[in-house]
């Protein structure tokens, strides 16, 4: 078992993460602002779903695939973009169609799988985690697998609260925005150029 103080600093540090802009976060705030603060917490969820995965790639062994290969992380990296430019084409159609706010929902599910893809598309998640998780492992506490497995938890929790908040506020900022006159395709184009923009950030990203 890990010890309080590491446990602290640990926590700390996810919250402060979890906080700072990043496509994970920024992606949330996107769905929230389009389709209100339940889609921003069912994209949460997948999220967290994509980073049980790779806590459990890290606790494994797997992660260190996509930093020693190329092909393995482009590959990757590549079809996480084209899955991000795919959903910003699709906002900018809905803002330059004028669609209402109910005719561009999705269902629970295909919320839940979006945020499940964004999160595994990203290999720099992997090799974050890679990076991130085992500067907080005490090895004379006994193996590592289970000590990365409760950071991994714990590090799922703080982005469950934080983004789960951050649903709420730019659900809110969204249903305000869609009661404006002009509103909706507004917030579809600024959607689309966030999407396109992570896209972007992936694509250029290395190991």
């Amino acid at each position: 078992m890990l010890d309080p103080h590491t446990l602290l600093l640990f926590l700390t540090s996810a919250l402060l993460l979890c906080l700072a802009p990043g496509p994970d976060n920024l992606f949330v705030l996107g769905q929230a602002m389009l389709r209100g603060p339940k889609a921003g917490y069912l994209v949460t969820l997948g999220l967290a779903t994509g980073l049980i995965v790779h806590t459990s790639a890290v606790a494994l062994g797997v992660a260190a695939l996509f930093q020693a290969s190329a092909l393995a992380f482009t590959l990757l990296k590549v079809g996480g973009a084209a899955y991000l430019l795919y959903l910003a084409w699709g906002a900018w159609r809905a803002g330059a169609q004028g669609l209402s706010r109910e005719q561009v929902q999705l269902s629970s599910q295909a919320l839940y799988r979006r945020g499940i893809l964004m999160n595994l598309t990203n290999p720099k998640v992997s090799i974050f985690f890679l990076a991130f998780l085992p500067q907080f492992t005490q090895p004379e506490q006994g193996p590592l697998a289970p000590q990365l497995l409760l950071l991994g938890g714990l590090f799922i929790l703080c982005a469950l609260l934080v983004f789960g908040f951050i649903s709420l506020l730019a659900g809110r900022l969204g249903n305000w925005f869609a009661r404006q006159p002009k509103a909706e395709s507004w917030m579809n184009r600024v959607a689309g150029t966030l999407f396109a923009g992570l896209a972007l950030r992936l694509l250029v990203t290395e190991r």
